[in-house]
C-alpha cells in the first residue's frame, strides 16, 4: 500500500462516471482506494431562467446561462436531486482522501466532467487525471502510475460545443414554437440530420420512374463440366450500349444519347429473333482478385454493422457497448481511431494462429491509419479488452452483450488475417439475330481460391441486393471462339427506383462522410429526431413527418447558414482547433454569435427575422388544388374549397399522391362540428383522439401558437356521433369549482383517466358517476372527504395493448399498457412512456428495447426538492 510522507497509509479517491465502472475498477485497485461514481455530469447550464440565482439574472438570464457580453462566460449549477446528493457525498469522501484521481472517459466530454468535478469539489489535496481506454487490471494499474493534469484545451472545446448548442437551441427553438408548433426543438446537428432525411424524401417525391427492358440468356457449353451453363445479360445492340438503370436521371430521362433503350415490344422481338442464333465467345478476360481485411471497428462502423447484422439501432448498440466497456470486455467505444496497440496486435495474431492456422497469418502485423478528418483524441479501435483476447464462448456473456462482443471480436481478429485471393472472369458472347442485328451479351464470375480473412468475418451491406465479399459466381471453362447454344432467352422489364431512404446505419454514415457532428453524438441525435416526432420508422427506414418539412423549411429560409451542411461541418473544425490549443474559445463564440461584415451572426439572424408567414411555412401543395398543412394538432389536407381530410400518421410523404389526397378529403377528418360556443364565438367540434373521444373549440388560424383551446373528454355514455352542442358546452366547463369548505379550501370536481372525482388541495375522492360532476355539492363532497381514502379507479387488470417479445436484459415480456398518462412500455421492472406521435401498432421490438434500455440507464427519477442554484466558481 502506498504511504504518505509521514508514513501513514495513503487513501486515494477515484471518481468515475457510472456505478458499473466504479465497481469494476474498485475490484482492481483494492485497499487504499475509494472508488465512487459521479453519475455522469454533476453540473450543467441552467435550463430555465428561474434556476439562475436572482443576483445573476441580468448577466446570465438571456440567453439562459451564458453571458454573451462578458466573454461568453457560462454559469453552471448543480441540479437539485441526485447530482446535489452525490456532490455532497463526494465532498465527504474527499475529506478522508490524500489525493483525488479523476478517472472519467478519455474524450472531450470526459475531460469536461473531470474539470467540473475539480471546480465543484474544490479539493485541498493533489488532483490528477487518470486515463485509460480499457478496464483491465493492467490498464487500471498503469493509469494510476501515470496520471496527468486536466487538459484545459479539451475542456475549452467541450465548453464551446455546449455553449454553441445552448445559443442555437435557445434562440431558434422559440421561433419554431411561435411559427410551427409548441414543444419543438432545434439543434446544431439535430436540425441538419433532420434536413438530410427531409432532403432524401424530397428527392423521392420529385423522382419519376423510367421503364426499360433487357434480355437474359441461359447459355450452355454442351459439356459435362460443372457448371456447364451460365446466364449472360444483353450488353449491346449493333455496338450501342443497352440502357440500364444508371443511364436514367431522377426525372426518368436518359442521360446520354449513346445508349439504346429497349421497350417491351422490341425486347420481345429481339428475344424471338435470337432463338435459333449461333453464339460465340468473343473474349475472355481473367484478372487476379485480392480483397484486404476490413479495419477494426470505430464507433460509426460498429453502429453500421450492428444495424446490418444484428438489427440494432444506434442507441441500442451504444448502450450494449457501454456495458461491455464498463465491465472490462472491450476498449472504449467512442472513438474515431482504427489503430491497434502492439499488445492487441499480438493478441489478435495469436488467435489467428490458434483458431485458423499459420497459413492465415500474414508475415507482419497489419497497421491501420484513420482516414477520418481530425480524428479525435488518441484512442484505440474498438476491440476485445486485455493483452489476450477471450473468445465469445469464454466470456460468459449472453444475449445482446454476447452478440455485440462476438461481432467486435470477429472483426478484430479478421483485421490481422491474410488477404482473400481469387480470380474474376469477364466473358463477352456475340450473336447475330434473325433480324440482322448484332448483339453482345456479357457475364462475369468470381472464384475465391484462398478465403483469408473471409474465413472469420464478412462485412454486411446496406443494399439488400448487393453481393457480399464471400459470394462466388462460378462460370464454366470458356475459351475465345468457343460455340455456345441458348437454352433460353427471357426478356425482362425493369423500373428505376428512387433513392433509398436513410436507415440509422446509412444516416450515421452520411453524417460521418459529411464530417457533421461526432460519432459519440450520433445515437442521441437519431433518438432525438425520432422522439420529437420529426422522423418515424417504417421497418428500418427513417421517414420524415410533415412536421419535419415545416421545421426544415423555416430554418432553410430564415436561418440558412445554421442548417448548411458545409457550415455545420466547419464548426467541427473550429472545435478541433480549440481542442488543439490553436484557436481561442471566446473569439470563436463571438464570431458565431455576433458574426462580422461578411457573415451574419446568430443574434442578428434571430433579431432580424422580419415577418414569417406561419401558414405559408407549414403549407405544401401537392397538385390539383390539394395542400398539406401542418396545424397545431398535426398535418391535414385541404382542397381549394376549404374541405379538409386527415392524413394517416404512418403515411410517408412521397406516397401522398393527388389521387389519395382526393380520397382522404372525401373521407373527411372524422371530426363532427356541433355549432358555436356563444361565449367565445368559436366552433365546437367532437373528435376521436389518441386518448379517446373529446370535444374542443377550433382556434382561428392566426391564433398564437402557444394558445390552447379548452378541451374535455366525453363521458363513457357519449360518442362523437351523438354528443350534442349543449352537452359539449357543459363538458367544456370542467373542471368545475364546487365551492369552499369550512376552512376556506377550494373543492373542484373534474374528470380523470380513472373516472370522475373531487379534489381539495392534494386530497381527492372518487365520485359515484360522471353526471355527479355537475351536481355534487360542497356538503356531499365533505362527506366523501370524511371517508377513508380508497384506491381511486381500482379496477380489474386489463390485457396489454400489445405484446412485443422479450427484453434482452431482464428476460421478461415487453408489453405496451394503457396508463394514466397514456400508453407505456414495460417489462415489469422498468416503465417508459411511448413517445409522442408513435403509432402503437407500428412500434417494433427493437424500438421498445431501445426505449427501455435508455430509461434503465438513467436510473430511477430523482425526488424533486427545492434547492438554490449555485453559480460557477
Amino acid at each position: 500500500m502506498a504511504r504518505s510522507t509521514n508514513g501513514t497509509a495513503r487513501r486515494r479517491l477515484v471518481v468515475v462516471e457510472s456505478p458499473a465502472k466504479a465497481k469494476t475498477i474498485a475490484g482492481y485497485l483494492g485497499d487504499g482506494y475509494m472508488v465512487e461514481s459521479s453519475f455522469g455530469h454533476i453540473r450543467d447550464l441552467p435550463s430555465k431562467k428561474t434556476e439562475v440565482p436572482e443576483a445573476e439574472r441580468e448577466r446570465y438570464g438571456n440567453p439562459v446561462g451564458v453571458d454573451v457580453d462578458g466573454g461568453f462566460e457560462p454559469l453552471y449549477i448543480v441540479p437539485a436531486g441526485r447530482a446535489k446528493d452525490q456532490v455532497k457525498k463526494l465532498k465527504t469522501m474527499l475529506k478522508e482522501a490524500d489525493e483525488l484521481l479523476l478517472a472519467t472517459d478519455e474524450d472531450r466530454e470526459g475531460e469536461a466532467i473531470a474539470w467540473h468535478l475539480r471546480e465543484e469539489l474544490k479539493p485541498k489535496v493533489p488532483v490528477r487525471r487518470m486515463v485509460f481506454h480499457e478496464i483491465t487490471r493492467d490498464a487500471i494499474r498503469a493509469a494510476v502510475q501515470n496520471p496527468r493534469d486536466i487538459d484545459e484545451d479539451l475542456v475549452d472545446a467541450q465548453e464551446t460545443r455546449r455553449i454553441v448548442d445552448r445559443l442555437y437551441g435557445y434562440q431558434v427553438s422559440p421561433v419554431l414554437w411561435r411559427k410551427v408548433m409548441q414543444g419543438l426543438s432545434a439543434g446544431r446537428v439535430q436540425s441538419v440530420a433532420t434536413r438530410l432525411v427531409v432532403d432524401r424524401e424530397r428527392e423521392r417525391m420529385a423522382f419519376r420512374s423510367a421503364e426499360y427492358w433487357d434480355l437474359t440468356a441461359t447459355l450452355d457449353t454442351g459439356t459435362s463440366d460443372d457448371p456447364h451453363a451460365f446466364e449472360a445479360r444483353l450488353a449491346t445492340v449493333n455496338g450501342t450500349k443497352v440502357a440500364t438503370g444508371r443511364d436514367f436521371d431522377a426525372r426518368g430521362e436518359v442521360k446520354s444519347r449513346d445508349v439504346v433503350v429497349l421497350d417491351e415490344q422490341r425486347a420481345r422481338a429481339l428475344a424471338a429473333a435470337l432463338g435459333d442464333a449461333d453464339y460465340t465467345v468473343r473474349s475472355v478476360e481473367a484478372k487476379p482478385y485480392t480483397r484486404k481485411p476490413y479495419a477494426p471497428f470505430r464507433t460509426t462502423t460498429m453502429q453500421q454493422e450492428a444495424s446490418r447484422k444484428l438489427g440494432y439501432g444506434a442507441a441500442r448498440t451504444m448502450q450494449v457497448a457501454q456495458r461491455l466497456y464498463e465491465n472490462g470486455f472491450i476498449t472504449y467505444m467512442r472513438t474515431d481511431s482504427i489503430t491497434l496497440s502492439d499488445s492487441a496486435l499480438n493478441a489478435a495474431r495469436a488467435q489467428v494462429a490458434e483458431l485458423y492456422g499459420t497459413e492465415y497469418l500474414p508475415d507482419a502485423p497489419r497497421k491501420y491509419t484513420s482516414k477520418v478528418k481530425n480524428a479525435q483524441e488518441a484512442h484505440e479501435a474498438i476491440r476485445p479488452a486485455g493483452d489476450s483476447f477471450r473468445t465469445p464462448a469464454e466470456t460468459g456473456l449472453r444475449d445482446d452483450e454476447y452478440r455485440l462482443y462476438e461481432l467486435i471480436w470477429m472483426r478484430t481478429v479478421a483485421s490481422q488475417m491474410r488477404d482473400a485471393k481469387g480470380e474474376t472472369l469477364t466473358v463477352r458472347v456475340g450473336a447475330t439475330a434473325a433480324s440482322g442485328e448484332d448483339v453482345e451479351l456479357t457475364a462475369s464470375g468470381r472464384t475465391i481460391t484462398f478465403h483469408g480473412f473471409l474465413k472469420a468475418y464478412v462485412e454486411g451491406a446496406d443494399d439488400p441486393e448487393a453481393e457480399l465479399d464471400d459470394r462466388e459466381r462460378r462460370l464454366p471453362q470458356l475459351s475465345e471462339g468457343q460455340g455456345l447454344t441458348a437454352a433460353g432467352i427471357e426478356p425482362e422489364g425493369h423500373s428505376t427506383k428512387p433513392p433509398a431512404r436513410y436507415t440509422e446505419a446509412t444516416l450515421v454514415k452520411e453524417l460521418e462522410d459529411r464530417e457533421i457532428g461526432r460519432p459519440s453524438t450520433y445515437a442521441s441525435i437519431i433518438r432525438t429526431i425520432l422522439d420529437r416526432g420529426y422522423v418515424f420508422k417504417r421497418g428500418t427506414a427513417l421517414v420524415p413527418a410533415w412536421l419535419a418539412f415545416a421545421v426544415v423549411r423555416l430554418l432553410e429560409e430564415h436561418f440558412t447558414r445554421l442548417v448548411d451542411y458545409e457550415f455545420t461541418a466547419k464548426m467541427e473544425d473550429v472545435l478541433d482547433e480549440i481542442a488543439g490549443g490553436r484557436a481561442d474559445r471566446a473569439a470563436e463564440l463571438a464570431q458565431f454569435w455576433h458574426g462580422d461584415d461578411s457573415v451574419a451572426g446568430l443574434k442578428k439572424l434571430a433579431d432580424n427575422l422580419g415577418e414569417i408567414d406561419a401558414r405559408e411555412i407549414s403549407s405544401f401543395p401537392i397538385g390539383e388544388g390539394f395542400t398539406v398543412r401542418v396545424g397545431r394538432y398535426g398535418p391535414y389536407l385541404e382542397d381549394i374549397e376549404g374541405n379538409r381530410g386527415s392524413i394517416p400518421e404512418d403515411l410517408p410523404p412521397d406516397e401522398l399522391t393527388v389521387e389519395l389526397a382526393g380520397e382522404l378529403v372525401a373521407r373527411g377528418n372524422g371530426d363532427r362540428e356541433l355549432g358555436q360556443n356563444p361565449a367565445t364565438g368559436r366552433t365546437v367540434v367532437a373528435k376521436s383522439g389518441r386518448y379517446g373521444p373529446y370535444v374542443t373549440e377550433l382556434l382561428p388560424d392566426d391564433a398564437p401558437k402557444n394558445e390552447r383551446p379548452p378541451t374535455a373528454s366525453l363521458f363513457s355514455s357519449m360518442s362523437v356521433d351523438t354528443v350534442s352542442l349543449d352537452e359539449a358546452l357543459q363538458l367544456l366547463t370542467l373542471p368545475r369549482v364546487v365551492g369552499k369548505d369550512a376552512e376556506g379550501a377550494e373543492i373542484v370536481a373534474t374528470n380523470g383517466r380513472y373516472g370522475p372525482y373531487v379534489k381539495k388541495g392534494s386530497d381527492s375522492r372518487s365520485l359515484p358517476d360522471e353526471p355527479s360532476l355537475f351536481t355534487v355539492t360542497v356538503e356531499e363532497a365533505e362527506k366523501l372527504f370524511a371517508q377513508p381514502k380508497g384506491r381511486r379507479g381500482a379496477r380489474a387488470a386489463t390485457p396489454p395493448l400489445r405484446e412485443l417479445g422479450t427484453d434482452p436484459v431482464s428476460n421478461k415480456p415487453l408489453v405496451v399498457k394503457d396508463g394514466r398518462f397514456g400508453p407505456y412500455i414495460t417489462d415489469g421492472e422498468v416503465n417508459v412512456t411511448v413517445p409522442r406521435g408513435t403509432d402503437i401498432e407500428q412500434l417494433t421490438h427493437e424500438r421498445a428495447v431501445e426505449l427501455i434500455a435508455e430509461k434503465r440507464a438513467k436510473g430511477p427519477a430523482p425526488k424533486k426538492r427545492a434547492a438554490r442554484a449555485k453559480s460557477r466558481s
